[in-house]
């Protein structure tokens, strides 16, 4: 089988007590098959740069333009695999994460888009199997629509995403991973596998309750689906502890 370039590309905005543990599964869990890996320093006013700095195997890329489509499509530029692989500052890869990645595009050519769910490694507020079994309220729909995108969870082929036009920079928050998903899936085969995971924080369900964020990512996915524009405008910080 043909060897992959995959970058792995880690957008982060304020997330020095996060951005280590997520470097280090990287790491271990990479297996030395990540090309390199890359921290988009998303004009953090603490010392996420710092901490990423720290590992010589990581490339620190600043972004000064706040916004999830600013950082991803930062990395996207900066990134010279022909797989580029996206994972949150507040995630952690499993063992067989980049196996998965690997596997898939090798199989299938006509595949450009690999997403996946999160699974939750900690809750302040709720056990972490309920929120583990929200995501699949996901399959049904991606069979009814065709695409499904976790833009913190996925891969994509470097070639196809430029075809696509990029990840959209207007886009500050909610809605930026179904519309790439929508605008990969004009391009070629996108998939949704629940079998693809990586370890999430659930910080924003701690900080806005369960009820009104599964609200807001359900709102934010069809509204980028039937309008092509996100439902919830602007960026979303989450509080200090």
């Amino acid at each position: 089988m043909q060897v992959m370039d995959i970058s792995l590309i880690i957008p982060a905005y304020n997330e020095e007590d996060y951005i280590g543990a997520c470097i280090d599964s990287a790491l271990k869990n990479g297996r030395g098959k990540f090309k390199e890996i890359i921290v988009v320093d998303n004009a953090s006013t603490d010392k996420t740069a710092e901490v990423a700095s720290r590992y010589p195997e990581v490339t620190v890329v600043v972004e000064k333009r706040k916004g999830t489509g600013n950082a991803r499509q930062a990395g996207a530029e900066a990134a010279t695999g022909s797989i580029l692989a996206y994972i949150d500052a507040d995630a952690t890869i499993p063992e067989g994460w980049v196996e998965y990645i690997e596997s898939t595009f090798q199989r299938d050519p006509k595949v450009v888009f690999l997403s996946g769910a999160y699974l939750y490694h900690e809750s302040e507020r709720y056990p972490t199997w309920l929120l583990d079994a929200i995501w699949w309220t996901t399959p049904p729909v991606y069979w009814v629509v065709g695409y499904i995108g976790n833009a913190g969870n996925c891969a994509m082929r470097a070639d196809a995403l430029k075809k696509a036009g990029g990840h959209d920079r207007s886009l500050a928050f909610y809605g930026d991973d179904t519309d790439l998903a929508r605008r990969m899936h004009a391009v070629g085969k996108t998939l949704w596998r629940m079998r693809f995971n990586n370890y999430s924080s659930a910080r924003r369900f701690d900080q806005e309750g369960i009820v009104q964020m599964c609200l807001k990512y359900m709102i934010n996915y069809w509204w980028p689906v039937l309008f092509h524009r996100p439902f919830t405008p602007g960026h979303h910080d989450l509080k200090k502890p």
